[in-house]
């Protein structure tokens, strides 16, 4: 574009110039590894906005490279000197960071130094030494990115005086360095970024806005289905299903990922997306060209917490938070209380990692630490390694905290170096980590730091144990296993009972499978899974699950045919370690074949069950189990015929598939009849802790680490082969059953629709408690009498290849057909009925929740849900906020929420209302078949984070709740409609 020589242009151009800048000055910050230090950055702000002004905004990516822009420079100066004004006005802004006094040079011990960095320490304020590790990081977030504007010195301030200001719910903003996806949350990630450019020409501003700031990791890791199983080429067998399934899916990624700059995009085959951000791409400090600072990241997957294993400080976000978070948004945050979890002791011979998370997820649980940080100290430490640590880290949000995390200290150094990373980086993070009080050497006096509250447990304690059936914190020691599981049938339906009569307790479904007399019982398992992120990273459980096949092979036990075996690595380290120790051999006689590399069986991907088992339950209504080594059990989640589901160590999942049932004592009963006659013990076979850490010591080797991911970013054949179309804007196929443009943006102006109460609503859906996010929006299999089959079917696509909801989240219109079909959800509605329908309360009538959702919506009615506590629970699944708000839920009233959730909700213009303490549904005598009015005032102005509004019903009931607005920023997303349109219409704004 020339620069025009009138001078009404000139000043039209000089503002819009000066919006832009700013925009810049505020938000480019968190770049990539290769961009500029910060003040070095800054300085050159307006020289980017002049190059930007003259042409299009420069694309960035994780390997920029920044052209010398004087010449141009001078040609505007000549011709403008409005813009040269500007500049040096800007130039003067940026050099005036309000901490720049503490920027500081960290030296090399060779000399010359590693860059500068914000030294905590120069604050000089005695109160920083007593915070959490966690809390620094979020202060020198908020002294780094300061530019009273988004970040401001006040924000500062609340965070160092944390120990005071945390019980008070005070907000504040926080800017992730980057950003972590996986395909399930990615796709619809994309899609979004997509609609968003859309939205951003037809209100006729600059598409190029939308583009990721910080970087951006997406791997693909969730699509890979267990099909085939008991293969040596189970792994090529799998990666071609899941390409003729996914292509359509995986050209759109391949595209985005040349469509927007700054994104990675790690192909099939490579791994579980945490254990790859383990292992490779965790930075624990970033060095952007001298600009020294902690590593950071917000995930679209629940479990990106395992990454606080390492140091590094990581949660889960919905992808709409998570988008607005890579467009520059800073996430606006409650600060968090911090528990403190003291870790003593060691853990006994023969028990493992999952067996310590398990009994953690308890404890925390119990004590309540949903929205707050968990971090763990304590002499404990030092029986920890790495992989333990991730392993707790983890399981975060079974726990129900942001984030469970662990400092940096001796034991991540050694691992950082066993993965690869060179020793000149690991001696740059060693030395930024101490300089800025970061880092925990045990070795020396601690200072003690203060907490919320305070845990401690004696790994000494801690038991070998499962958790199940239906939930991830209802831990069973082993001992009780076969007595929990007989109360568990007795139990009335529930999260520990299946309400089996006692005469059906003993019945034997007897059938042939493959030509062979096969039986199944209440409790027999019928799929054996060692999978998912916890423990796929652990190489302890690994290797012991290795040795227990070997065990078993050496004594002749074997594990039946009927079962459903399987092992998906989280990455191909793991392999490399399984052949190395000769283990592998020992897991493939036992059915245990490598079949995949991604998240399998834990996120319901278990593929189909043989059709002679699938009758065999069916036909009987027996109460099938599955043990997998996952993290999530949720009813409906693992498959549809598993009605009993058990998390377990790598090393029980093979013992119970030798077994063949979760109903055994192991202590007293035999496991199976060797070849030479005898019983087998549960003692016979499980190795010692001496044994394992021999085999860990052994086969673990850092060359592994270093070659797999050398090669990860070279892609397959398959991957490599998608051919993309150039283009930045995307063509949206009105016939895919895949990727399909939204409706959020369609009547977008630039007015924000502003706040607004319920009138008259209808309750569509009435719950209790514990209702997941895999309730609300499953990720499994697409039932074949639902409204999404139906769909499918109507345009051709065959059952064979329905595929999964989650690989499905690219299109709304199968999205919101899937929102609330999980085929276990449990709607007072119904009166016990159990499945995926609700009442149409005008005419009584029992549809799907989609059908009626259309009714309500096509008569012009808003309709709520009424939940019980932990609404939302389990992943941090956007289509559980997307598909209500598709379906035209406006408001959801909840006993408690769980936080991710939570936010979803208000990031799509969703009301999240908490009953009072001691209320709820129930109490209040709500059956559901009311309508509803929620009085909220019609000025955002009005209205106050967490104040109490007034509910009136049809029949004259009239109850307060607490709406959980929880910062002013999140009443800026209700005043907007959500999140996106938020961003859109500040983006276009600046």
């Amino acid at each position: 574009m020339a620069v025009s020589s009138s001078a009404s242009s000139s000043l039209l151009r000089a503002a819009s110039l000066y919006s832009r800048t700013r925009f810049f000055h505020s938000s480019f910050r968190n770049l990539s590894p290769s961009s500029p230090s910060l003040l070095d950055h800054q300085r050159s702000l307006a020289s980017a906005a002049v190059r930007s002004f003259h042409c299009s905004v420069p694309r960035w990516s994780h390997r920029l490279h920044w052209r010398s822009p004087f010449s141009l420079r001078a040609q505007i100066r000549a011709v403008n000197p409005v813009i040269e004004r500007l500049e040096r006005k800007f130039s003067t802004m940026a050099a005036e960071h309000p901490f720049k006094a503490v920027l500081t040079s960290l030296p090399k011990p060779g000399g010359g130094e590693f860059g500068k960095f914000y030294s905590l320490p120069a604050l000089n304020d005695p109160r920083i030494d007593k915070l959490p590790y966690c809390i620094r990081i979020l202060l020198e977030s908020a002294v780094r990115n300061c530019d009273n504007f988004q970040v401001k010195e006040e924000d500062v301030e609340k965070i160092i005086d944390w120990q005071n200001t945390s019980p008070k719910q005070v907000e504040i903003p926080f800017k992730p360095a980057r950003v972590l996806l996986q395909d399930f949350t990615g796709v619809p990630a994309v899609v979004d970024l997509a609609c968003m450019r859309d939205a951003m020409h037809k209100l006729g501003s600059d598409t190029n806005k939308i583009n990721p700031l910080v970087p951006v990791d997406l791997v693909i890791d969730h699509s890979v289905q267990v099909d085939v199983t008991r293969s040596e080429n189970a792994v090529q067998a799998n990666m071609e299903l899941e390409f003729q399934r996914n292509k359509e899916r995986f050209s759109f990624l391949k595209w985005g990922s040349t469509a927007f700059h700054n994104m990675l995009v790690v192909p099939p085959g490579s791994g579980i997306v945490h254990q790859v951000n383990l292992e490779y791409l965790g930075r624990v400090v970033f060095n952007t060209n001298g600009m020294l600072y902690p590593d950071s990241v917000v995930g679209t997957d629940s479990h990106t917490t395992m990454i606080d294993g390492l140091g590094v400080a990581g949660w889960g976000v919905g992808g709409i938070e998570a988008e607005a978070a890579m467009l520059g948004q800073p996430m606006s945050m409650v600060l968090p209380g911090v528990v403190g979890f003291k870790l003593s002791g060691k853990l006994r011979n023969g028990v493992t990692a999952t067996d310590l998370v398990l009994t953690v997820t308890q404890i925390l649980r119990k004590h309540g630490v949903v929205g707050k940080f968990v971090e763990f100290y304590g002499d404990g430490m030092s029986e920890l390694s790495l992989a333990d640590r991730a392993t707790i880290a983890n399981m975060s949000p079974e726990y129900g905290a942001t984030m469970g995390f662990f400092p940096v200290d001796h034991v991540t150094l050694q691992y950082l170096k066993l993965t690869g990373r060179s020793d000149e980086t690991v001696a740059m993070i060693e030395s930024y980590l101490r300089a800025n009080k970061m880092f925990v050497d045990y070795n020396e006096p601690q200072q003690e730091r203060v907490y919320s509250s305070y845990l401690e447990l004696n790994l000494a304690e801690v038991e070998p144990c499962i958790s199940g059936p239906k939930r991830p914190h209802d831990r069973v020691p082993l001992r009780e296993m076969k007595s929990d599981w007989n109360s568990c049938l007795n139990n009335k339906a529930g999260f520990k009972g299946f309400a089996v009569p006692k005469e059906a307790q003993d019945k034997v479904a007897k059938f042939s499978f493959h030509g062979q007399p096969a039986e199944l019982r209440h409790g027999g398992v019928v799929i054996a899974a060692i999978t998912s992120c916890t423990n796929t990273s652990n190489p302890s459980v690994m290797l012991g699950a290795g040795l227990v096949a070997k065990k078993a092979c050496e004594l002749g036990l074997q594990v039946k045919p009927w079962i459903k075996t399987s092992l998906a690595p989280g990455s191909g380290v793991v392999t490399k370690y399984l052949l190395q120790s000769g283990l592998q051999e020992y897991l493939n006689k036992q059915g245990f074949h490598i079949v995949g590399y991604g998240c399998t069986t834990c996120i319901g991907n278990s593929g189909e069950l043989d059709e002679s088992v699938a009758s065999a339950i069916s036909e009987n209504d027996i109460v099938a189990s599955a043990v997998l080594s996952g993290n999530r059990n949720f009813e409906g989640r693992v498959h549809a015929l598993t009605r009993a589901n058990y998390l377990a160590s790598p090393p029980l999942v093979v013992a119970y598939a030798l077994a063949g049932t979760v109903d055994i004592d192991f202590d007293k009963e035999p496991i199976g009849t060797g070849k030479d006659g005898k019983s087998v013990y549960f003692k016979d076979i499980w190795p010692s802790t001496a044994e394992i850490a021999e085999a860990v010591q052994s086969s673990v080797l850092p060359e592994m680490f270093k070659s797999t991911y050398e090669a990860i970013t070279k892609g397959n054949p398959m991957w490599n082969q998608l051919s993309v179309p150039s283009s930045t804007m995307y063509s949206w196929d009105p016939n895919s059953t895949y990727i399909h443009e939204p409706p959020y943006f369609k009547n977008m102006t630039m007015e924000p629709p502003g706040a607004h109460g319920v009138k008259d609503a209808y309750c569509l859906l009435n719950f209790g408690d514990s209702i997941t996010t895999d309730h609300i929006s499953p990720a499994g299999s697409i039932h074949k009498d639902s409204p999404a089959a139906k769909f499918l079917l109507d345009r051709g696509v065959e059952r064979k290849d329905f595929n999964s909801y989650g690989s499905r989240r690219g299109n709304d219109e199968v999205m919101a057909r899937g929102t609330f079909a999980n085929i276990r959800l449990v709607n007072k509605l119904l009166n016990g009925e159990v499945g995926p329908k609700t009442v149409h309360v005008p005419t009584g009538e029992k549809l799907y929740v989609f059908d009626a959702a259309m009714r309500y919506k096509d008569a012009g009615y808003d309709t709520i849900v009424l939940a019980g506590a932990e609404y939302g629970s389990g992943s941090s699944r956007d289509w559980a906020a997307k598909g209500p708000m598709l379906l035209g839920v406006k408001a959801v009233i909840a006993k408690s929420f769980e936080r991710i959730h939570r936010s979803n909700l208000v990031g799509m213009g969703i009301i999240p209302l908490c009953f009072k303490s001691g209320e709820d549904a129930d109490t209040l005598g709500l059956t559901g078949h009311e309508r509803y009015t929620i009085d909220l005032p019609s000025k955002i102005t009005d209205i106050r984070p967490g104040q109490d509004v007034t509910v009136t019903t049809d029949n004259g009931k009239s109850f307060t709740c607490t709406v959980r607005f929880d910062t002013e920023v999140e009443l800026a997303y209700f005043n907007n409609g959500g999140i996106l349109p938020y961003v859109i219409r500040n983006l276009i704004k600046q």
